[in-house]
């Protein structure tokens, strides 16, 4: 349990419930190991389910997507500053490094977003009725 009332954004970035702001999506110690696609199948505080419904995170897919583009967007434009001539490798490369490297952050944000979407929060976890 929190000791401050977390924000919509906060919830998103850390990965927590978004029905009672409370509950890891996630299990904790994962993000960088080879179950860092594990997620938690309910909220362990209001009991949320992570999977509402089967493909639910298709749509969290369009979202990675941007935050790709917005990695290549920001690796083209920060080249072109640091270096005097930028070579098609030398993007590719630099791209490929850290698209793998924010895999698992870019994973867990975009499903994060993608749930705070559409469920919203209805409050502290023991003020609300479990699931």
């Amino acid at each position: 349990m929190t000791s401050y009332k977390q924000t919509w954004l906060n919830s998103v970035i850390t990965a927590k419930c978004p029905r009672c702001r409370e509950g890891r999506m996630f299990p904790a110690g994962t993000l960088y190991s080879r179950q860092f696609s594990d997620m938690h199948s309910h909220c362990s505080c209001c009991g949320q389910s992570f999977e509402p419904e089967p493909g639910y995170y298709y749509g969290a897919m369009f979202v990675s997507y941007a935050f790709s583009t917005a990695i290549f967007l920001a690796v083209i434009f920060g080249l072109s500053f640091l270096v005097k001539e930028v070579t098609t490798t030398m993007v590719a490369v630099t791209i490929l490094v850290i698209v793998v490297g924010l895999l698992p952050i870019t994973f867990r944000l975009s499903r994060a977003l993608w749930i705070n979407i559409f469920i919203h929060y209805e409050g502290p976890c023991q003020l609300i009725v479990k699931k």
